[in-house]
C-alpha cells in the first residue's frame, strides 16, 4: 500500500504543470456538470410544470430518454456512436467536439443531471404551497417576476435535501469517465492496478478517495440546509 501510495499518489491527488491529477480531473468533471446541469434544468422545470402541452411535453421526452437510459449507454452513444457518423466528422465544430473525451463525458453527465434536476425541481415547484403564490400575486407579482422572486427561491430550498443526493450520485458518476479515457480517479486506479497487480490496494484507494469527496459534499449541504431552511423546522415549545 506504501509503495502505491509513493508511485501513484502524485497522480491520483497532485496536478503537475503537465498533468492533473486523478482528484482535479474528477472534481472538475462534477463541478462544470452540476453548474451546467443546474442552469439548464431551471428554464426546463418551469416549462414541466406548465400546463401548455407544447411546453411540458418535450421537457418530458428529454425527462424521460435521459433517466430512461443507463449513464454508461448515453456516454458510449456520444463518444463512441455519434462519432461514427460519416456527417459529424465532416462538419469542423462537430468533428472537434465528439473526438474529444472531455467533452463527449461533459455533455453526458450534463444532460443526466440535467434530467433528473429539473424533475426534483419541478415537484418542489409543484409543491409550493397555493397560500404562497396567490399572497405574491395580491401584492402585484405576475410572470417572470412570480418566478423569480417568489416561486423558484422558495422552490430551491426545498429541492435542496433531494437536490444534495443528485450531486452525491454525479460524483459517483463521474467514475464511468474512463470510459472515454479521461484520466478521473478510478483511471489511475485501473491504470495502478495494471501496473502493479494489487486491485485491492488501488481500488480500495480510489473508493477512499471517493468517500472522502462525499462527506465533504454532504457536509456542505448540510451547511446551507441549516441556512436556507431553518424555516422549514419545527418549532419546539418549552
Amino acid at each position: 500500500m506504501i509503495e502505491l501510495m509513493q508511485e501513484y499518489g502524485k497522480a491520483f491527488l497532485w496536478s503537475d504543470g503537465y498533468h492533473f491529477s486523478g482528484v482535479a480531473v474528477t472534481l472538475w468533471l462534477l463541478v462544470i456538470s452540476v453548474v451546467a446541469g443546474f442552469c439548464l434544468a431551471l428554464p426546463l422545470a418551469v416549462a414541466r410544470v406548465s400546463r401548455r402541452k407544447a411546453c411540458w411535453l418535450p421537457v418530458w421526452c428529454f425527462s424521460y430518454l435521459f433517466r430512461g437510459t443507463p449513464l454508461y449507454v448515453q456516454l458510449l452513444v456520444f463518444y463512441s456512436g455519434v462519432y461514427s457518423l460519416s456527417w459529424v466528422r465532416e462538419v469542423d465544430f462537430l468533428n472537434w467536439f465528439f473526438r474529444s473525451g472531455y467533452l463527449c463525458t461533459l455533455l453526458a453527465l450534463t444532460l443526466n443531471t440535467c434530467a433528473y434536476s429539473l424533475e426534483i425541481f419541478a415537484g418542489a415547484i409543484r409543491d409550493l404551497a397555493h397560500g404562497e403564490v396567490e399572497a405574491a400575486r395580491a401584492y402585484g407579482f405576475s410572470g417572470w417576476r412570480l418566478y423569480r422572486h417568489i416561486i423558484l427561491p422558495a422552490a430551491l430550498r426545498r429541492a435542496l435535501p433531494a437536490y444534495s443526493n443528485e450531486v452525491i450520485l454525479m460524483l459517483h458518476a463521474t467514475s464511468l469517465a474512463f470510459t472515454a479515457t479521461v484520466p478521473d480517479i478510478l483511471k489511475v486506479a485501473r491504470d495502478a492496478n495494471a501496473a502493479t497487480y494489487q486491485p485491492f490496494y488501488s481500488f480500495g484507494l480510489a473508493a477512499l478517495i471517493y468517500l472522502l469527496i462525499s462527506f465533504g459534499l454532504v457536509a456542505l449541504f448540510r451547511l446551507a440546509e441549516q441556512r436556507w431552511l431553518v424555516h422549514l423546522k419545527p418549532i419546539t415549545h418549552h
